[in-house]
């Protein structure tokens, strides 16, 4: 891969973040209301002593936004997004694959042989039901390389998980590694580009797209706090 199509890469990436991933997250934190949490009474008003100290409401207000807007709301907006960011790597690798199931095709820079990926986001984001519909898209295209003498192996199709460690991978990624390999993380990006760095450099990418448009998270955070606080004080506590 060229120097050229890393720096796309990373430029994608953070476009990818400026466009999607970021106003998503803010939309979220905006239309946060002391209704939208599932609160467990037996356990907020421990979560905002052990978090602050004591229960007074702001403190009740940050147990709850924080672990929304830094966890769970963020991961949802990726996982659900992350289609868009692998439409752009496409383009950009030149691999865009016509063939069902198979998201991008690509040199890998390890074995030089062309590799069939299907892109995942992280290693804990496919089901049960998914190992059968991965495997029936890989075998179908080793079956129409016997037949188009095409000259596949089986280490030519594989999953790359854009991110996380390879220890972390669920069990039913594992159920596919057993027949295909699963790239994970690092390994991923490095097939990919030929940089071993590459994942880390993507990621520090992401961070400084806040800085880059100066988005004041910590400000925007602390106002919805104050507004959570508000509504449990008028609600006389939790």
């Amino acid at each position: 891969m060229t120097e050229e199509q890393k720096s796309a890469i990373i430029l994608s990436g953070k476009e990818y973040f400026r466009t999607t991933i970021i106003p998503n997250h803010i939309k979220n934190l905006n239309s946060l209301k002391l209704k939208s949490f599932n609160i467990n009474p037996f356990l907020i008003n421990y979560l905002a002593s052990f978090l602050c100290g004591n229960t007074e409401p702001e403190s009740l207000a940050k147990a709850l936004v924080y672990p929304r807007i830094l966890g769970t709301s963020l991961n949802t907006s990726f996982g659900q997004n992350i289609q868009v960011f692998i439409s752009t790597l496409k383009e950009i690798v030149g691999g865009a694959s016509g063939i069902n199931g198979i998201d991008i095709e690509f040199e890998d820079a390890i074995d030089g042989r062309r590799k069939y990926c299907q892109c995942k986001a992280g290693p804990q984001t496919i089901n049960k039901d998914d190992i059968a519909t991965i495997l029936g898209h890989f075998k179908y295209l080793m079956n129409k390389s016997r037949l188009d003498k095409m000259g596949l192996q089986f280490d030519d199709l594989v999953v790359g998980v854009l991110y996380g460690e390879r220890e972390n991978l669920s069990a039913n990624y594992k159920a596919i590694d057993a027949h295909y390999p699963v790239l994970c993380g690092a390994d991923f990006w490095e097939r990919l580009t030929g940089d071993k760095n590459f994942y880390n450099k993507l990621a520090k990418a992401f961070g400084e797209v806040v800085e880059e448009d100066n988005i004041d998270g910590s400000a925007m955070i602390r106002n919805k706090v104050n507004e959570i606080a508000l509504e449990i004080k008028n609600k006389g506590g939790l």
